[in-house]
């Protein structure tokens, strides 16, 4: 391990060494794939804590979840590191059997005591991502007898209620569900932390890469798994360069430094449309972009002054221009193509009727409010544009810029006014988004759940007992409609300014194919991707 990861950190200082826009042109190697993105939001590479887009994907490369789905047919539900799976009768436990003859990275083979070790302990940890598993009446008291080995190769799953076997399935695609190497990670427990410590910065996967080294806001690299179970991945490495400024990826891109760009605005994908040597690759996400409104704040508290802020957004300018290409107008918290998602978009910039709803609210002069704004290009343009139509209405908005982290640490603890956010499923469910923009089952600030609506400090029991409802019908059509009632209240009364949905925008060198663009970050994927 050492040994290769003193290569590894070798090989990207060189890379990095090689490749400024200084330098004259000079292909990537072969079997390198160098990819330029902002980095910035890794705050853990343990799959129990990962609930960011750059680490999900990652995540999504180099280990596999217990169930898995075609990216480009979410309908396509099969097993990854698990077999085969049945339903009880009375539909409250999912018992699965493992894959055989596989192994981790490490050597080590991958059994039921893997899987049942990687939940429990996901749920024991109880990180950001822990509702996914916690939603299903699974809680760190009663895990242990609710996830139990029945064999080498098997476990139940058990649950609290007969939910939905396909909402089942679908968390148990989630991040949080990778199988990870127990014998690898207890070797570097410390004090009961189920090897935490040493995870947030190492790996222990069984995906078709491995990831050898972690460069806060610099690098991160990815080698072939020698001993995957599938097919092997025909690049030896894929290397994430942090390059926030999108003109150094343009150019690094036009030069041949890298081989992908990922945060290209719609200037630079204009500038390159007539270039011969690169392409553009783009897919549908099922993120959304949306600003939550802190309910602690005076102000943003009040109504009027939630619905005032829906009309002081120019959601057209923002779709096609400042992100030209790479999103459209979206204002409901379910994505176009999910079950019952609403598409309707019902609010557009309009000054005099937010003025007259600040009027209402007594705020006919207007406030001042700050707004955390993670510090990348498209972000603070957005930002920029909105501080310019809320002034039309006498709101002073102060943009407060930070990194990944750092504006993410702050709203999760929910010491913001308003935050300027991306938000994308945990899988590929309706009550994945609605378990977060609809559902907060305890307000306090200790709170064991802690959702979008947590966040913002919106206290609804009654749409959170809907949303536990929905989670329950077995009618499709039904809980269809459960769910279209519930993303129109959150629009008209809820804390969210929801404005766009992402397409995800890849600029690639004319030579790489095979990149899957999926419609969630973990489900982008570079095992079959060739130069």
């Amino acid at each position: 391990m050492f040994h290769s990861r003193l290569l590894a950190s070798a090989a990207l200082g060189a890379l990095l060494l090689g490749a400024t826009p200084a330098v004259t042109f000079a292909e990537t190697p072969p079997d390198t794939l160098i990819q330029a993105w902002s980095i910035d939001d890794i705050i853990s590479l343990d799959p129990a804590e990962i609930f960011e887009f750059t680490p999900a994907e990652m995540a999504g490369n180099s280990y596999e979840t217990l169930i898995g789905y075609d990216p480009m047919n979410v309908s396509d539900v099969f097993g990854k590191a698990a077999e085969s799976w049945t339903v009880s009768d009375d539909g409250k436990t999912l018992s699965f059997t493992m894959k055989p003859d596989r192994t981790f990275a490490s050597g080590n083979p991958i059994t039921a005591e893997d899987a049942v070790f990687s939940l429990v302990r996901a749920v024991k940890l109880d990180k950001s991502p822990a509702f996914i598993i916690g939603q299903l009446g699974i809680t760190p008291d009663n895990v242990e007898d609710m996830i139990v080995q029945t064999g080498p190769m098997t476990f139940d799953f058990k649950m609290d209620k007969a939910y939905s076997p396909s909402l089942v399935l679908y968390c148990l695609t989630a991040t949080i569900a990778s199988v990870v190497d127990k014998q690898l990670v207890m070797q570097h427990e410390v004090d009961g932390d189920y090897g935490y410590g040493w995870l947030k910065t190492n790996y222990a996967g069984s995906g078709p890469f491995t990831i050898k080294d972690w460069r806060p806001n610099e690098a991160v690299i990815m080698e072939r798994n020698p001993n995957y179970s599938g097919d092997a991945p025909a690049m030896a490495r894929i290397i994430y360069r942090h390059i926030p400024e999108t003109a150094t990826q343009r150019l690094l891109l036009e030069k041949g430094d890298i081989d992908i760009a990922r945060n290209l605005t719609a200037v630079d994908i204009a500038a390159l449309e007539d270039n011969a040597d690169i392409k553009i690759e783009n897919g549908v996400k099922g993120s959304l972009y949306y600003l939550g409104l802190n309910q602690k704040n005076e102000y943003l508290s009040k109504p009027e002054v939630r619905q005032a802020m829906k009309y002081l957004i120019d959601y057209d300018t923002i779709a096609n221009t400042i992100m030209a290409g790479k999103v459209k107008v979206h204002q409901a918290f379910l994505p176009e193509g999910f079950l019952g998602a609403v598409n309707d978009n019902p609010f557009s910039l309009d000054v005099e009727k937010a003025k007259a709803l600040l009027a209402e609210a007594g705020l006919a002069d207007g406030f001042t409010v700050t707004m955390d704004t993670r510090n990348t290009p498209e972000i603070t343009a957005m930002a920029q544009a909105m501080q310019q139509t809320l002034a039309q209405a006498g709101i002073k908005l102060e943009i407060i810029p930070g990194d990944g982290k750092q504006t993410l640490t702050k709203y999760r603890a929910r010491n913001h006014d308003i935050y300027i956010g991306r938000w994308g499923p945990d899988f590929q469910d309706p009550h994945t988004n609605a378990s977060t923009f609809a559902y907060n089952p305890d307000n306090a600030d200790d709170a064991a759940s802690k959702p979008l609506a947590w966040r913002n400090a919106w206290d609804i029991p009654e749409l959170t007992a809907e949303t536990d409802a929905a989670m329950l019908e077995a009618d499709a059509d039904k809980r269809a409609d459960m769910y279209v009632d519930e993303q129109k209240y959150v629009m008209e009364n809820g804390p969210f300014v929801i404005y766009a949905q992402e397409i995800e925008v890849a600029g690639q060198r004319a030579n790489v194919n095979g990149m899957i663009i999926g419609p969630s970050f973990n489900d982008n994927n570079f095992a079959g991707v060739t130069k």
